[in-house]
């Protein structure tokens, strides 16, 4: 039943222990047909035994929101029915069942006692009540309608208990919601309290589906039963692969992998890995509107149609294979999650523009796995439904056991989960968890003051590091002329000069006409409106073209991180983010000075022909 608790009274409570059990199939199993041939029940009717349902069983299925208080109902054999008990007695008996009630119906008054004899009249009997809640709650405190007030509700559910315990062979199995959403509002709190209160005296509760449980329900309605010895080797072999590549790899994985149980919950679950069945078992289901295993159903129901049309391959079904990118895939989870969550999917996690496909796209020993959608999906499926709780995140190890197949190179997913984190605007990470984030992490903010840096802002930033790096020793080189405007900004006397040329002013191999040798022979042929008279006394360090860009990206990125830093306050940042933005600041710098001496490699140097007075000019690194 989902996220509802499922209670039962009985006079004579059956000696056998009955796993969590829908309405529906309690309602099959009371139907006298033969359930000998249907798969995996055998277990249950060796144990049950000689405690088999009779073979007729007289039944009443009351749903809450099927039914209409205050309004009566007529039946096609021409009764009247006005509340729940006179419902009850029809569908038990009939005409002969209701007339056994028909006075307390007909005045809206808790039948009381004459629910006994109706129930032993009817033996054996099975009463299932389903969504309670949703018909107590439209009951009203006091007044004259046919359905009956609240209070005269509650004093039916208590009789009704007080009678299933002293009929034998009566069962009254009631399901009550277990989350705050399902009893809709205080008044469906206060009547689930209260009907808790009243079966909970006698009741035998039956707790919802275990994860394994769930498993089994789910499995076999979405998958045909292993039933070949090529199927059931194919599943010992994807079993045994992965529990040999996690063993091989015990510092990539968490800790239960290492166990030979996991082997064999690989081969209990298959074809899903266990990791995603726990994700959803555990994580999604703590989604209040989230049915355990309607829910679960619902979803794989999706995910295994979307890989089954599209052929996929894959020996089990990790977090990492599904397809966020599809639209009714996304739209199942958007039922439970807020919808910033589509935007975020659309950016950082999944789809044609999302950045995990424009880095595998980029770095293309990532990109053969598709290695960074892969991680993104599966810390996306692991962290959104608890993205707000107190114990937020899951760390690498959990990250790699979602994404990871047998013979794939495992640092390869570091690397991904690396850039995700570097480059994504939703992706967060502290104290070696890592989640996702409807909230900004900065980064946007950082790459959109990036963009407007002027290159004027860029080149003073080289200039003061290239000033740290260039301090001349010795008399060799005496001055520094740094990204000189005009050939003016240069001295003209005996001393040695190395001239820094701007980033205006890029090289390139066997270019003798790059902007960067077109300056240098600006300056080494006049001083302003003049001759130069010194041109031996020039040394050119000029920035290489190619590489020039990528330092220009770092310089702005530094500069829009340091101004994240400086500007902390006013944009009010949490702690988190503060950090966050001082170690890209750092991270930022250090890249910078990296780069420099790969940007600037370019010595440009004249040289005069023996008997000219002409100057040549040379180049090399």
């Amino acid at each position: 039943m989902g996220m509802a608790e499922i209670r039962s009274s009985t006079c004579k409570p059956i000696s056998v222990v009955v796993k969590p059990t829908p309405l529906l199939a309690i309602y099959h199993l009371c139907s006298g047909a033969d359930f000998g041939s249907v798969r995996d029940l055998e277990s249950f009717f060796s144990e049950v035994g000689d405690l088999q349902p009779p073979a007729k069983v007289n039944k009443a299925v009351l749903v809450g929101n099927r039914i209409a208080p205050g309004v009566t109902h007529t039946k096609p054999d021409g009764t009247k029915v006005h509340t729940l008990w006179g419902e009850l007695a029809w569908q038990l008996g009939g005409k002969a069942g209701y007339a056994m009630l028909q006075e307390a119906d007909e005045k809206a008054a808790n039948p009381g006692d004459q629910l006994v004899p109706l129930l032993k009249q009817f033996a054996p009997c099975v009463v299932l009540i389903d969504e309670w809640v949703a018909y107590t709650r439209q009951l009203k405190e006091d007044g004259n309608d046919s359905g009956g007030t609240y209070g005269t509700q509650m004093s039916f559910a208590q009789a009704l208990c007080e009678a299933a315990k002293t009929v034998n062979n009566a069962l009254v199995v009631v399901s009550l919601p277990a989350s705050d959403i399902e009893m809709g509002g205080e008044k469906g709190r206060q009547s689930a309290a209260e009907l808790g209160n009243i079966i909970g005296r006698i009741e035998s509760p039956w707790s919802a589906a275990t994860t394994e449980e769930s498993f089994e329900i789910v499995t076999r309605r979405l998958f045909s039963p292993i039933a070949t010895k090529e199927q059931f080797a194919e599943r010992d072999a994807s079993a045994r692969a992965f529990g040999e590549f996690y063993r091989n790899n015990k510092t990539d994985f968490p800790n239960e992998t290492q166990d030979s149980s996991y082997e064999k919950r690989i081969r209990d679950f298959y074809p899903i890995h266990p990791e995603l069945f726990d994700a959803l078992a555990e994580r999604w289901a703590s989604i209040p509107q989230f049915q355990k295993t309607r829910g679960i159903l619902r979803l794989m129901a999706k995910i295994i149609h979307f890989l089954w049309e599209n052929n996929d391959q894959g020996p089990l079904i990790l977090p990492a294979n599904i397809p966020l990118d599809s639209s009714e895939i996304q739209s199942e989870l958007m039922r439970y999650l807020a919808p910033p969550w589509s935007a975020v999917i659309a950016k950082d996690v999944d789809g044609i523009h999302s950045l995990p496909k424009q880095l595998d796209s980029e770095l293309p020993n990532i990109g053969r796995y598709s290695g960074t959608r892969r991680v993104a999906r599966t810390l996306f499926f692991g962290t959104a439904p608890t993205f707000d709780a107190a114990n937020k995140g899951i760390d690498e190890q959990r990250i790699k056991l979602g994404s990871i197949l047998p013979g794939e190179t495992v640092p390869t997913f570091s690397d991904a989960l690396r850039h995700l984190i570097d480059k994504g605007t939703y992706v967060y990470a502290a104290n070696k968890t890592y989640w996702y984030s409807t909230q900004n992490n900065v980064n946007r903010t950082a790459e959109e003051r990036a963009s407007h840096v002027r290159e004027d802002k860029v080149e003073e930033e080289i200039i003061s590091l290239l000033t740290q790096q260039l301090t001349p020793s010795g008399n060799q080189i005496r001055r520094i002329h740094f990204m000189p405007q005009t050939s003016n900004d240069v001295s003209d006397d005996m001393d040695m000069k190395l001239v820094v040329l701007g980033i205006k002013h890029a090289h390139i191999s066997r270019d003798g006409n790059s902007p960067a040798f077109q300056k240098a022979k600006e300056i080494l042929s006049t001083r302003g409106a003049s001759q130069r008279l010194y041109r031996n006394t020039l040394i050119f360090l000029a920035p290489d073209r190619t590489r020039l860009e990528e330092l220009k990206q770092a310089v702005k990125s530094f500069l829009a991180w340091k101004s994240i830093v400086d500007d902390k306050v006013a944009l009010n940042l949490d702690a988190y983010q503060s950090n966050q933005a001082e170690g890209k600041r750092k991270s930022g710098l250090d890249t910078i000075k990296l780069r420099l001496p790969e940007t600037f490699v370019w010595i440009l140097t004249p040289f005069q022909e023996i008997g000219s007075s002409k100057y040549i000019g040379m180049n090399r690194k």
